[in-house]
């Protein structure tokens, strides 16, 4: 009876359409009065920082480069110029906290100003802003106001406190926390208590056990050897893992991260930052390798983690200590090294290099396509929405077997992107296309000349039987992206086949050759190579379908004005060797797809995946308790269906986050992806006129993939099955039924519970994925 009563309920709501309140905000009269309990900054003002404020102020696209992930960022302040600007003329000067400052003073000098300091108001900028944050109070789960904007289309109101009464007049409901559920009054009594205590900020100090010590001392020991081998060994090392969140041991939700920094000063004195803009930027003088604990709070977006433990220590003296080949001197940092990373490193062995990267695959990829700033647009401009990855294995990758052929590559193997001077642009972009193009041509025909049977899946690396790094998945979301562990979601539209070449300079261009603060043409050829990188990845992979068949398939990948790109600017398609693969349908691309989920089914980290290619109707993990299996099946009956028979997908974001509660209160999650279409993603600009709605689509997973939730729903796992009735039965045209749904399960910003069930989703991934788990960003979280 219940049940019935609920389902009436929820069924007057979506006829009368009082699931949304459109009530303007409140104002209040009285706010709570400031604590005069003493304050302490760690254990009581931190927590609330996490809580509310990281959401949005961290990493390098915290609004006003006001970054509260660590504790120096709230003594720096704020300061008018965004980092991220890709149409800038001038290169930018570099502001990364404990890098290019160390004092108030300097960060003054660089053109921050205070948020904490009162100067000749009675109030600082931060309890103006959380005052006006307080002030008004919106209506419970309500749309807000279409005049507040959000979104990385919102124009930053970087405001110093002299300004503020005019940005208050202007703007009185975006207060902070911006435009969503504030401050409880606990928190805002403890807030404006700390600041009326002077506002004092304490780093968090970070105590390094023996244990841990221990680690550290045998990495830096052995990093610092004073041999020539090892300074190029140790080089080479840090420009791959200077963004790495390391960790020695695996301790669930207690494990410790570590980052690895180039220091003027020896193990056993304190660390002295070499502040290059580029992690292969010369030094000029000594260089020490040196580990110190990540200071500040944890955020998803950049945390990349990689297992630097017993194992990894000695793997990595196995790869690259073993032979006798020797280094007669140390490479400089001339923009030529610094531009091909395979001559710098030419006296490493490529296997080493190479197998190095392969045992650690979803690491490098992650750094690339999430980004090495946070932020990866420069990357995901030119990726699909859902595609594969794979990899040579290095006993077939030309590079590492033929040392003729990798003496005659190399040099073309030099990456754009060191000059930034804007009417050079023209110049070098053609330059390095044309190197890339003569290189794509030598590959080609050498491997015509070693494997003329052509390619077969044995020369996909096989993760030496072991290693579920060989197969990933990457997902874009317009503006960032994810990578996973495993073959994800129906066959996609398109893939990539990796040989150590593409890998290692797909690395360098996007990650350590990239500057965030460089200029408008830095950004164009960084971007414009990645578009060939991409390009030569799917012809890679085509090579395995039949000749004849593969210039077809990539023109359908290349629909419309991408067809200009095919003739015009990347490399030929080699559509005449042959393929050992062999074929019982015309439907290539989605039968390689199907053989690759078959020949490597026991790498595969994501072998069965119930939701998006169950094909049936019994669906669901079997590992699982009944009620989240019959929450799977559910779910299955939406997954990988076209926005054409499922108008709904027009509705949702890119990520939408789905929290569901059994009648025992325990809960799961999972993540739905909208995985939009396009003709083609080879140009930088006009991507809505090559967008093809109709055949988007979603991916659904039982976890969470992705740093930015664009929305949440929150659902009684007993409503799922109405849930997705409603979702099936929209029609294109009906955005008030939308609305509906959302008003019944819907978290909008404006939820009583938007932060608690934020967090407890945090808190689901760090029961589940401990050592991936971090405070998300909400920047894009959608006004549904």
């Amino acid at each position: 009876m219940p049940k019935l009563i609920a389902a009436a309920l929820l069924a007057l709501l979506f006829l009368t359409g009082c699931a949304e309140n459109t009530t303007p905000p409140t104002f209040k009269q009285a706010l709570p009065t400031a604590t005069q309990q003493p304050v302490s900054f760690n254990e009581d003002v931190r927590p609330i920082v996490e809580a509310k404020c990281l959401a949005c102020h961290s990493c390098f696209d915290a609004p006003c480069q006001l970054k509260m992930e660590y504790s120096d960022g709230l003594i720096r302040g704020a300061h008018k110029d965004p980092v991220y600007n890709g149409a800038r003329f001038d290169t930018q000067q570099t502001t990364r906290l404990g890098i290019d400052a160390q004092t108030e003073q300097q960060w003054r000098e660089k053109g921050f100003y205070s948020v904490l300091a009162r100067g000749d108001q009675t109030r600082s900028l931060f309890e103006n802003m959380i005052r006006l944050g307080k002030q008004y109070e919106f209506a419970p789960n309500s749309k807000l106001p279409k005049h507040i904007e959000l979104g990385l289309s919102r124009a930053n109101q970087c405001v110093s406190n002299e300004d503020f009464s005019d940005y208050a007049s202007d703007h009185p409901y975006e207060g902070m926390p911006l435009a969503v559920t504030g401050l409880t009054d606990d928190e805002y009594a403890t807030l404006t208590g700390w600041i009326n205590q002077g506002g004092a900020v304490s780093p968090l100090v970070t105590e390094v056990d023996e244990a841990e010590q221990g680690h550290i001392q045998r990495w830096e020991d052995w990093l610092n050897n004073g041999s020539l081998r090892q300074q190029l060994i140790s080089r080479w090392v840090y420009e791959h893992l200077y963004l790495a969140h390391l960790y020695f041991e695996d301790k669930g939700a207690n494990t410790r991260f570590f980052e690895i920094v180039r220091s003027r000063t020896p193990a056993g004195s304190e660390i002295e930052i070499i502040a290059t803009r580029r992690p292969n930027d010369d030094p000029e003088g000594t260089v020490y390798y040196r580990m110190r604990p990540v200071a500040g709070s944890i955020v998803h977006k950049r945390h990349i983690t990689f297992d630097f433990g017993e194992q990894q220590f000695k793997r990595t003296r196995e790869l690259f200590e073993t032979g006798d080949w020797q280094v007669e001197s140390i490479p400089d940092y001339s923009r030529e090294n610094r531009a091909n990373p395979f001559a710098t490193f030419a006296a490493i062995p490529a296997k080493a290099r190479y197998q190095f990267m392969l045992d650690n695959a979803e690491y490098f990829t992650r750094t690339f396509i999430r980004g090495p700033v946070c932020r990866g647009q420069i990357a995901t401009d030119v990726i699909r929405d859902h595609f594969w990855v794979s990899y040579h294995d290095p006993e077939n990758d030309l590079y590492i077997t033929d040392a003729e052929y990798r003496n005659k590559v190399t040099p073309l193997l030099a990456l754009p992107g060191q000059d930034s001077a804007l009417l050079d642009l023209g110049k070098n972009w053609s330059r390095y296309k044309g190197k890339r193009n003569q290189y794509h041509q030598l590959r080609n025909a050498a491997y015509r000349e070693a494997y003329p049977k052509g390619p077969s899946l044995g020369h996909i690396w096989d993760g030496d039987g072991t290693n579920t790094n060989a197969l990933l998945t990457v997902f874009r979301h317009h503006d960032n992206a994810s990578v996973q562990r495993g073959l994800i979601g129906q066959v996609p539209l398109t893939s990539w086949w990796m040989d150590y070449p593409l890998f290692e300079r797909t690395y360098y261009e996007l990650v350590v050759n990239f500057d965030v603060f460089g200029n408008v043409a830095h950004q164009a050829q960084t971007r414009l190579y990645f578009d060939l990188i991409r390009n030569g990845g799917e012809q890679d992979y085509l090579r395995l379908i039949p000749p004849g068949e593969r210039n077809r398939v990539l023109r359908d990948w290349y629909q419309g004005a991408g067809k200009f790109k095919l003739d015009y600017s990347y490399a030929d398609m080699d559509d005449t060797s042959p393929s050992q693969v062999a074929y019982a349908t015309s439907a290539f691309n989605e039968e390689l797809g199907a053989r690759l989920l078959l020949n490597f089914r026991e790498l595969n980290a994501e072998r069965d995946d119930p939701i998006n290619r169950c094909g049936g109707s019994d669906c669901g993990r079997m590992d699982e308790p009944e009620w989240i299996r019959k929450a799977d099946q559910v779910l299955s009956e939406l997954a990988a269906t076209r926005a054409e028979f499922l108008p709904a997908i027009n509705y949702l974001p890119e990520v939408t986050f789905l929290r569901v509660l059994s009648e025992e209160g325990k809960r799961t999650v999972y993540t739905v992806i909208r995985d939009r279409a396009h003709s083609n993603v080879a140009f930088l600009l006009g991507e809505d006129s090559r967008y093809q709605p109709e055949n988007d689509k979603l991916t659904i997973y039982p976890g969470i993939i992705g740093s930015y939730p664009n929305f949440i729903f929150d659902i009684p796992a007993s409503q799922l099955g109405l849930f997705k009735d409603r979702l099936k039965a929209l029609k294109a045209e009906e955005p008030k039924a939308f609305e509906a749904v959302v008003g019944v399960w819907g978290v909008r910003r404006t939820h009583r519970q938007f932060w608690e069930i934020l967090h407890d989703i945090t808190a689901w991934q760090r029961e589940h994925q401990p050592l991936q788990a971090g405070i998300f960003d909400i920047n894009r979280y959608k006004n549904l």
